[in-house]
């Protein structure tokens, strides 16, 4: 600063008199813009931005800005400090860690059902081997693929956890079962290899082609549903691999008949399920008898799950606790920053005495809302306690909630909460994005007009949350107009040019140049004192130069007249537009949300004027109907593959229709919980397309196979379902109780881990029951009318089973 103060700007050689350019200006070593300011608790704040680049890795570059940050505080001046308070990884990290902690307990509870029905260590060793083998190989393929380790992919590991062991349960219950009929060990493995590899087989296409045409999902849908899919497909491609490789090499070299088991419990646990076996092979035969009865009630339930799904609210993404929230603070139009700033510390106040807030931020001068700079606006962080240190009531969307009802009480501002996108970066805000626009070029006026109208109908919708329902768009910003008479400047001798630049420099300002200090460039820029352009009347003050020397007042060269406008006007798709924010009311879905705005907007919009979605919402309707499609396109692939598998096109029948069964204890599980249809729900009711599936498959191979070798179609039936019922119960209970922790998930990402845990919880239980009830009445009346259709019974071959190399190496070293 001392040197440009040296700065000549007149000499006078008669006197010998300077005038340097200290005498006439103040000089300062200032901020590049004194538009925003910015807070963190009581510390004035400059505020760095840092965004992760498309593949890399957050929490390595969190680490990294961390270690840079630690490197350059040391040379920052005294009193200067530095904190990550407004860190995204906290939740990234959470989640994972949460996921984990769920993983574990999922293998706990696996583990204690294979116990519980095998009743031995050896046995239950067998197939839990297959989860570690299955999960460390899926790990290897997924870093073959590229595949990245994220919440999405490790809560695919949580559900493959109840399901690896599916095939290894199948595989060891049968060998057991076979030395129980007094086969030894080698004989034993051989029988049962040859009743279930053709079952696993099935069950595993059918698992894994359910997932084929998520693949091919564009968008940001595809994302979502890519990873999680193709990881539960190849851990199950891979568990499948194991229980025919290595699952029965083990149990031929290490299953043994055992006695009747001693322990009281088990005992009494093998004789109910031995009454329960025999009750429900009894209750087949009846159930085979009325099966009209059973159809009709078939149908029924049919109806019942259409109803069900009826009454489901949807939305795009469940509401995540991502440890923190926004306020956008919007003063009367034309406020100062000053102002501005005294309302956003009372909303600090109000945030930092909210049980469960930890810290809080703001930056005035900022509408977070568009990303433009004004001064009348301000956003607060409210960065939450760590997600164990808050109780439910204390859950993100519970303060946003509570916090809202508070800022209604400041009278200075407008100001409300959000919650942040369910994904960083799809939009700014939760709730949906709403933009108008002006097709026409109709004018800001028209356009605030036409804004104003779509937010009063918007405001009688029920499905609308009044009091989320926001445009910070406005024509009313005070300002001047300055109507300059272009003819008497030019005949007095004025350029334009400079009249403008005199405008510039004394009102707004001026970028000069560039100097050098701390080996750094800074800018040179001009302005007036503030005291210099306080109010329209210092206009009068400024003089311009003409061609021959004279200074022209400016205020003879035109009028000054005050009218009023919009401070900014964003453009959406080269339209000028004015944004809206809002949100469903309580009880109501983002799906109803969507409906009700654009009702409003049919009603209130003029013809000129048009209607776009941004943000989450844009996402929501573009994923449209794909999930249908998706669904039906997995239903098509697996009737193709079962059809190939068994070369007939009344077994996928016979399958397929237990699908309806897990989709009602899908549709009743969230209508009982109050959750939503989103996209994680999604992804588990296409699971559960190979859930029903695997189930249906154990009972109807069997019966097949016992129908080949001359049972009559009741028998057979009867047969598949008493040998089928134990096998079915265990990888059911497996896999239930695996999901069971995704159901009552607490901490970050809990909403998509109860979401899809709900979904497949619910699915699986009514499944495991009605299918029990329903699949061997399908077998029944679809087997009856192939055979009248055909006009031949079947022909039994009795089939030679055969081991395979590598377990029957083991077995007869072992004996």
């Amino acid at each position: 600063p001392k040197e440009f103060g040296d700065i000549i700007v007149r000499a006078d050689a008669a006197n010998g008199s300077l005038v340097r350019l200290r005498d006439v200006a103040r000089i300062e070593l200032g901020a590049l813009q004194y538009s925003s300011s910015a807070f963190f608790g009581e510390d004035p704040t400059v505020v760095l931005a840092v965004y992760q680049m498309p593949g890399s890795n957050a929490l390595d570059l969190q680490q990294r800005v961390k270690d840079k940050m630690q490197e350059l505080s040391a040379r920052f001046p005294k009193g200067v400090s530095y904190a990550m308070h407004y860190d995204t990884t906290r939740f990234v990290s959470a989640s994972m860690h949460d996921v984990l902690v769920t993983l574990g307990e999922a293998l706990v509870l696996v583990v204690a059902v294979v116990f519980i029905f095998l009743q031995s260590w050896r046995t239950t060793i067998i197939p839990t081997i297959a989860i570690p083998v299955s999960l460390v190989a899926t790990l290897v393929v997924m870093y073959m693929f590229g595949f990245s380790l994220n919440m999405l992919s490790l809560l695919g590991m949580v559900l493959a956890i109840g399901l690896v062991v599916d095939d290894a349960i199948v595989v060891v219950e049968n060998v057991e079962r076979q030395l129980e009929a007094g086969l030894k060990p080698l004989a034993a493995t051989r029988a049962a290899m040859a009743e279930v590899t053709g079952p696993i087989i099935a069950t595993t296409a059918v698992l894994m082609a359910v997932f084929v045409p998520v693949a091919f999902i564009p968008g940001v849908s595809g994302r979502l549903y890519n990873q999680f899919a193709l990881t539960v497909a190849i851990s199950f491609g891979i568990s499948a691999f194991v229980s025919l490789t290595l699952t029965p090499a083990l149990s031929a070299a290490f299953l043994r008949h055992r006695p009747a088991t001693q322990f009281v419990l088990f005992r009494w646990f093998n004789t109910g399920f031995d009454r329960l076996s025999h009750a429900y092979a009894n209750g087949v035969r009846i159930l085979i008898r009325l099966r009209w009865i059973m159809l009709g009630l078939f149908a029924a339930g049919l109806v019942a799950t259409y109803f069900v799904w009826q009454r489901l609210p949807s939305t795009f993404l469940p509401v995540e606790d991502q440890g923190y929230f926004f306020v956008v603070i919007q003063l009367p139009d034309g406020a100062s920053l000053e102002r501005t700033d005294a309302v956003a510390r009372k909303v600090r106040d109000v945030l930092q005495n909210t049980p469960g807030v930890e810290i809080v931020g703001s930056i005035s001068g900022l509408n977070f809302l568009t990303n433009a700079a004004q001064s009348n606006s301000a956003v607060e962080f409210a960065i939450l306690k760590p997600w164990d240190q808050r109780g439910p009531d204390q859950s993100a969307s519970k303060l946003v909630a509570d916090v809202r009802s508070k800022l209604m009480e400041i009278p200075e501002a407008f100001a409300l909460s959000f919650d942040p996108p369910s994904i960083p970066g799809i939009g700014t805000t939760g709730g949906f994005e709403f933009q108008v626009e002006d097709l026409t070029g109709r004018g800001s006026a028209a356009l605030n007009d036409a804004t104003q109208a779509v937010l009063a109908e918007a405001r009688k919708q029920p499905e609308l949350n009044p009091q989320q329902l926001f445009s910070s768009f406005s024509t009313s910003t005070p300002q001047f107009n300055y109507d300059l008479d272009r003819n008497k400047a030019k005949l007095l001798g004025l350029s334009l040019p400079d009249v403008f630049s005199t405008l510039q420099i004394y009102l707004g300002s001026l970028y000069v140049n560039d100097f050098n200090l701390f080996g750094r460039t800074f800018r040179v820029t001009i302005q007036a004192d503030k005291d210099a352009r306080a109010g329209a009347a210092d206009i009068s003050r400024l003089y311009v130069r003409n061609a021959s020397g004279g200074m022209v007042p400016l205020s003879t060269l035109g009028k000054l007249v005050p009218i009023v406008g919009p401070e900014t006007v964003p453009h959406y798709n080269n339209n000028a537009s004015a944004l809206i924010n809002g949100g469903a009311a309580p009880g109501f879905s983002s799906g109803q949300a969507v409906a009700a705005m654009e009702r409003a907007a049919a009603t209130a919009l003029p013809k000129d004027f048009g209607y776009e979605w941004t943000g989450i919402t844009y996402q929501e309707l573009k994923a449209g109907s794909i999930a249908s499609i998706v669904f039906g396109l997995a239903m098509v692939f697996v009737f193709l593959i079962l059809a190939a598998q068994y070369e007939s096109w009344a077994m996928p029948f016979m399958v397929l229709l237990a699908v309806p069964l897990a989709l009602f204890g899908a549709f009743v599980a969230l209508l009982m919980r109050g959750m939503q249809i989103d996209v994680y729900s999604q992804i588990g009711f296409v699971m559960l397309i190979g859930l029903a599936a695997k189930n249906a498959i154990l009972i109807v191979e069997f019966a097949r196979r016992r129908r080949e070798e001359g049972l009559s179609i009741v028998d057979a039936a009867m047969e598949a379902a008493r040998l089928r019922l134990r096998p079915i119960l265990m990888t059911a209970f497996a896999f239930i109780l695996g999901v069971l922790p995704l159901m009552f998930s607490t901490g970050a990402g809990a909403a998509s881990r109860q979401s899809i845990g709900t979904t497949v919880f619910g699915g699986m239980v009514a499944a495991t029951i009605l299918s029990l009830v329903f699949v061997p009445v399908f077998y029944a009346v679809i087997e009856q009318l192939r055979e009248r259709g055909s006009n031949s019974e079947p022909v039994a071959e009795p089939t030679e089973p055969t081991a395979e190399p590598a377990f029957e190496r083991l077995a007869e070293a072992a004996e």
